[in-house]
């Protein structure tokens, strides 16, 4: 099978619990789907940097025990890695606040092990990034990395690309549309929430967001909906594929993230494009019924082919 090489950042993740106490985790989109990806058996790399304090060290040995190859991942002597705080009020409804304006992954593309970085991401078979994946890189870094996803469409590797799109994450938002514009021509796959593009244009509908993709060139594309359910396009051919089942969500953190990784494992193992949407929607809607972006391992499901068993309670 393919190697997948994800790039991103991982963060400290401090949860604020009832009492007002702090229970502690790490969460990273791009992390969540890596790890995601090595669960279902595809070989995957994630390609960030960290400092060389204890919770960087911690966060590399958690990788490892899930599988996730940590050769690509930069260590900067005296950095520490973003962290971020959850809040929850009475509606469920979370509020995010970030310290990662400093974190040791903006420095990827500017350290003097960046040219064995760039060379594994160049070669790689299919390189995943999201939205987010952009915002972390001032101006010169995002042009290396570009240039990176080009080289990788010229040799024939599938740039794959999940637009998740943080307003807070970018300076303003002309810069993220012209960041996000460049990222969808240098894409062979990209997974497309309309709510993003939503946030990003001001305003969007899933015709405008598939005639955008299509202009662009993309060869396939999972537009995500509003509503349940998704369409998939595919060269000529687009499809709508519903949510299997309802499912009344624990918490939705990583839903977007797990959705990737088991579209992902499933066209890299030969599955055809909706089949691959439904393994989604099957991986994320057991993910949604557990606390937390990373789900225990047992309650990973045995058969993405099938719907999942019932609710579980928090």
């Amino acid at each position: 099978m393919p190697r997948v090489i994800c790039v991103g950042e991982c963060m400290i993740e401090l949860r604020e619990r009832p009492d007002g106490l702090l229970s502690r985790g790490f969460g990273g989109d791009t992390l969540n789907t890596a790890v995601y990806l090595a669960r279902l058996g595809t070989a995957v790399e994630y390609a960030t940097a960290l400092g060389n304090d204890p919770h960087s060290e911690e966060m590399l040995r958690a990788w490892e025990a899930e599988g996730v190859g940590t050769s690509l991942v930069l260590r900067i002597a005296g950095q520490l890695p973003g962290l971020y705080l959850i809040q929850t009020d009475q509606e469920g409804e979370r509020r995010f606040s970030y310290w990662r304006d400093h974190s040791p992954v903006r420095r990827l593309f500017d350290l003097p092990d960046t040219p064995r970085i760039e060379t594994a991401l160049a070669a790689a078979d299919v390189l995943y990034l999201s939205g987010i994946t952009l915002s972390l890189f001032p101006g010169s870094s995002r042009e290396r990395l570009f240039g990176l996803l080009e080289a990788v469409r010229m040799r024939g590797g599938q740039v794959v690309f999940d637009t998740n799109f943080r307003p807070r994450g970018w300076p303003d938002r002309d810069e993220a549309r012209v960041a996000f514009g460049r990222a969808l021509k240098l894409s062979h796959t990209v997974l497309a929430g309309v709510e993003d593009f939503a946030l990003l244009e001001t305003e969007c509908t899933a015709d405008q967001l598939l005639r955008r993709l299509r202009d662009a060139g993309v060869v396939e594309a999972v537009v995500k909906l509003d509503e349940p359910g998704a369409i998939v396009l595919s060269g000529e051919s687009e499809a709508m594929v519903p949510v299997p089942e309802a499912v009344t969500p624990v918490d939705t953190t990583a839903a977007g993230d797990s959705f990737a990784a088991a579209f992902l494992a499933a066209r890299l193992s030969g599955a055809s494009p909706r089949a691959a949407v439904l393994a989604g929607h099957r991986l994320a809607g057991t993910v949604i019924r557990h606390p937390g972006a990373i789900i225990p391992r047992d309650a990973m499901p045995t058969d993405l082919s099938a719907p999942q068993g019932a609710p579980v309670t928090p």
